[in-house]
């Protein structure tokens, strides 16, 4: 993956920079030191690495705002950075760029239950907000896997979803308002507790923006009553194109589960094997979880019953006490972690109909074929948020870039069906020479016109979303 080349006038200015940075930022806010700089050189795809030129870790919106004025000044480029668990290099610093860390701010500001709101610093990590209101009767929706880690920061910069997402939908659908620092240190208010702000919805350019526009200090979210009971049941399947094709006719049927979750053997046999989640031996797995009254949840699950059987399961398994609920989910929520322990991958994301599931599905076990290096699955089913693993030996001369090769082809079949290249991971530099396969030059060009409107200087995460080209020539403009 190219990486554009550092500018050596900013490179030679370094000691300056620094020094500007400490003027007017606390004594431990900034690290220049290389041995520990080096912890942020990478994020969650951590195949490419790159060390920055310094740390920022302020403690509030006006130190973030004074660290950007410095920055905007100087003419350098910054980086933000929620928690680093990006799994598109959106936070892979550049050589001549400043990382600014919002791992400090992690403060909850305000909370009202009879509207339905937390107002929360962008540094703290999405469980946490739950953790925060849940002795309430209250919880958050959106839910990544990796939510006990993942900051608010970075799943507003990503649009980041989860399991629960085909109900309760991904963070658009959960953000009522954000603190933005400008660039320029300037500061805006977007959005806010009510229900829907006036003029323009500046607040959905910002969410999926990627941290191209500006850096987001405070988020105000929607907080929702805990669900009356809720009860997953596993469907064990002996092929990956029948689970899909069941997926597809629960969708088609009307039925709302909270949840549809599909893992092919692969990643069934490392969750079992870490999780012991009592997973059946298949070839596909569905965790399909519906919520409410038992009645309604009984009739629910009737009903997904009669689907699955058309499909002839292995196994139809309801969960029998919280317990065996919870270990289900551990298994699940387990998936990249238990990968890990086994093999080096890459994990993508892209997004298709949910109809397109079994052709898919067939498409991607050909070219895994093919190209010789194996395709774990494990993705959101409900609303066709693909996230193939594709395995490959790091140490192995030649099979990064094969895994790179079959990842690019993996995302453009999902364009071609009539999907994207991204779900909820973001464009980052992963699938930024791919934004060509989705649109058009005007479409990029349109794009492009606001980030200029936001950052006309084109310093705010750099290398990130746009083809190289086209942001060096923005930049150079």
């Amino acid at each position: 993956m190219d990486m554009p080349l550092p500018d050596a006038t900013i490179l030679s200015r370094r000691a300056e920079i620094v020094a500007r940075l400490r003027n007017v930022l606390p004594a431990d806010a900034v690290i220049d030191d290389p041995v520990e700089t080096r912890a942020y050189e990478c994020d969650g795809l951590a195949a490419y690495r790159c060390p920055p030129l310094a740390v920022v870790l302020p403690r509030s919106t006006a130190e973030v705002a004074a660290a950007l004025q410095v920055c905007h000044a100087l003419g350098v480029p910054v980086v933000p950075r929620g928690s680093g668990t990006s799994l598109s290099g959106g936070a892979l610093p550049t050589a001549d760029s400043v990382i600014l860390g919002l791992a400090r701010m992690n403060r909850v500001l305000e909370v009202s239950y009879d509207d339905r709101f937390i107002r929360v610093e962008a540094g703290r990590t999405n469980l946490s907000v739950t953790g925060a209101v849940e002795a309430e009767g209250f919880f958050y929706a959106p839910d990544p896997s990796s939510q006990l880690a993942c900051a608010i920061a970075g799943n507003v910069a990503m649009n980041s979803g989860g399991a629960h997402c085909l109900k309760y939908g991904v963070t658009t659908n959960n953000l009522l308002g954000v603190t933005l620092v400008q660039m320029d240190g300037s500061v805006v208010e977007l959005g806010g507790a009510q229900m829907d702000a006036g003029g323009l919805d500046l607040l959905g350019v910002v969410c999926g923006s990627e941290g191209q526009l500006g850096v987001v200090t405070e988020a105000t979210l929607r907080i929702l009553p805990k669900p009356e009971g809720a009860r997953p049941v596993l469907i064990a399947f002996d092929a990956n194109e029948v689970a899909g094709a069941c997926v597809a006719d629960i969708i088609k049927a009307g039925v709302l589960p909270v949840a549809i979750e599909f893992m092919d053997r692969p990643c069934i046999r490392a969750c079992e094997d870490f999780a012991h989640a009592g997973y059946p031996d298949c070839e596909a797995l569905l965790i399909v979880e519906v919520e409410g009254a038992d009645p309604e949840i009984d009739e629910q699950l009737g009903l997904i019953r009669q689907i699955a059987a058309r499909h002839h399961p292995i196994e139809f398994r309801e969960s029998a006490s919280e317990e065996e609920a919870k270990k289900i989910w551990l298994g699940r929520k387990s998936a990249f972690g238990a990968m890990g322990q086994i093999n080096d991958y890459m994990c993508l994301d892209g997004t298709i109909p949910v109809s397109a599931l079994p052709e898919v599905l067939r498409r991607i076990g050909e070219m895994s074929r093919a190209v010789g290096l194996d395709v774990a699955n494990v993705f959101h089913a409900g609303d066709g948020n693909m996230h193939p693993l594709i395995l490959f030996d790091a140490n192995k001369p030649g099979d990064l870039e094969k895994c790179e090769t079959l990842g690019a082809e993996i995302l453009k079949l999902c364009v071609e069906v009539g999907g994207c290249l991204t779900g909820e991971h973001g464009v980052g530099i992963e699938k930024r020479d791919l934004m060509g396969v989705q649109y058009s030059g005007a479409d990029m060009e349109a794009q492009m016109r606001v980030k200029d409107v936001f950052d006309p200087a084109w310093l705010l995460n750099p290398a990130k979303v746009f083809p190289l080209a086209a942001s060096a020539a923005r930049r150079g403009g």
